[in-house]
């Protein structure tokens, strides 16, 4: 027989995605910059709205991966 991890182990696997948007804006150094320009917005800002939309996504996936699991 298999053995399967238990739900609350799964739960905290959906759960390490969440370091992606955290750990996403921290290198300041790689992004600081004005090009390349998307409609004319310099990349700073518009990597950092990126990041914000990435956050909604995992944060989104991860509730919607884990919410079964709490009932």
């Amino acid at each position: 027989m298999v053995d399967r991890p238990s739900p609350a182990r799964r739960g905290r696997a959906w759960q390490l995605l969440l370091l992606v948007p955290v750990l996403a804006p921290l290198p300041v150094g790689l992004y600081n910059r004005l090009e390349p320009r998307l409609w004319g917005m310099p990349f700073f800002y518009w990597y950092q709205l990126a990041n914000a939309l990435l956050a909604m996504l995992v944060i989104t996936l991860v509730y919607q991966a884990t919410k079964a699991r709490r009932r």
